[in-house]
């Protein structure tokens, strides 16, 4: 007897600029799933954004935070156009949503195809603490004889470095497995963490997050993995010299954020890298391209990153077949390279893209 259908229900907050363009074309590739997966989806459609925030004056309605808790299994988040200077009372509503539903960890895949021009095969995962470091956002400026001072609290604790150390740990596990059960060629011949920080020079919150990421990754069911640690000044330069080397890297807050987006240049565009974020029982996917206002309405948009980022919503859902046929799909048109948008070196729309990768499913 077949087992009953699973139905989710995804929240989708376009958000800003081309976020209103490629969170539809996430919504269809989820519709579009084979029926055989047993999967079926129902959407909510929820605000968020500075221009929610210029509309109503709240850049993240309460309203979107409880259907989020109580309707939603997962959510996708398109972009967000944060200014970049103080606009009063507004602060970033994706930063609100991460602590709101305590999504600790932010998950970012970085990968070549087979059909890459790159030359080296990478496939990597930074893995970043999401609710704290310089990020708790508690600034002050003061005035002193010699001028202004500004100062902000870097805050590490041990609960948190030990929980995102640990969900490195088991997203490497993970990787290995898929890794060996699908015979994929590996440059890893075990999977390893790369912890990362600098903690000779921020010895007591630097140094906890090391001291805590050593003690979580010693546990016992991560015994197979290979875990080292890189200074993050240094781990900038090894990331961008061989980034093939490495499999998972965990990082605070700040060096997860910069390293992150510094690592989508390895694969030739922010419209590649999806990401996720990650609580216990919780995810939303995000790609990593932010709002682009110089392309907003053109209908260029890269889909791919968001369309990699429902894969991995899915992955921390539990579907992990259904990521597998979103991630073939994706691999299959950046493979053949015919339908490429303008960011790729390519001139087709964001429909042609997703249509070409719908085929492939």
């Amino acid at each position: 007897m077949a087992a009953a259908a699973r139905t989710l229900r995804i929240g989708l907050i376009p958000g800003d600029g081309i976020g209103r363009e490629v969170i539809p074309a996430g919504r269809r590739i989820l519709e579009s799933l084979p029926s055989s997966l047993g999967l079926n989806f129902s959407f909510v459609d929820l605000d968020a954004g500075f221009e929610t925030f210029q509309r109503t004056g709240s850049a993240l309605p309460d309203k979107t935070v409880e259907t989020l808790k109580t309707e939603c299994d997962g959510a996708l988040f398109g972009a967000v156009s944060s200014p970049s200077t103080k606009v009063a009372g507004y602060s970033s509503p994706i930063v609100a949503l991460r602590k709101k539903l305590d999504l600790y960890a932010n998950v970012r895949p970085v990968k070549t195809t087979a059909g890459s021009s790159n030359g080296k095969p990478i496939d990597l995962v930074i893995v970043r603490e999401n609710t704290e470091d310089l990020y708790v956002k508690e600034e002050t400026t003061r005035d002193t004889p010699d001028g202004k001072v500004a100062e902000a609290i870097k805050r590490i604790s041990e609960r948190a470095s030990s929980r995102i150390s640990t969900i490195a740990g088991e997203i490497a596990l993970r990787r290995q497995n898929i890794r060996s059960t699908s015979n994929i060629a590996s440059v890893h011949s075990q999977p390893m963490v790369t912890i990362t920080h600098k903690s000779n020079v921020l010895s007591q919150t630097d140094g906890l997050f090391r001291e805590t990421a050593r003690q979580a990754l010693a546990a016992a069911k991560f015994s197979s993995i290979h875990v080292e640690e890189q200074i993050v000044d240094s781990m900038v330069y090894k990331l961008f010299r061989q980034p093939e080397y490495y499999d998972v890297i965990v990082a605070p807050n700040l060096y997860g954020d910069i390293l992150s987006d510094g690592a989508a240049a390895l694969v030739g565009s922010l419209g590649l890298v999806p990401s996720a974020n990650v609580g216990d029982n919780f995810a939303i996917g995000e790609p990593c391209h932010g709002s682009a206002p110089d392309i907003e309405g053109l209908g260029i948009a890269n889909p791919i990153a968001t369309l990699r980022s429902v894969a991995l919503m899915l992955e921390f859902l539990g579907e992990e077949a259904a990521a597998a046929k979103i991630y073939a799909a994706v691999d299959g048109n950046l493979d053949e390279a015919k339908f490429l948008s303008p960011d790729m070196g390519g001139k087709a729309t964001t429909t042609q893209v997703l249509e070409d990768v719908l085929k492939r499913l």
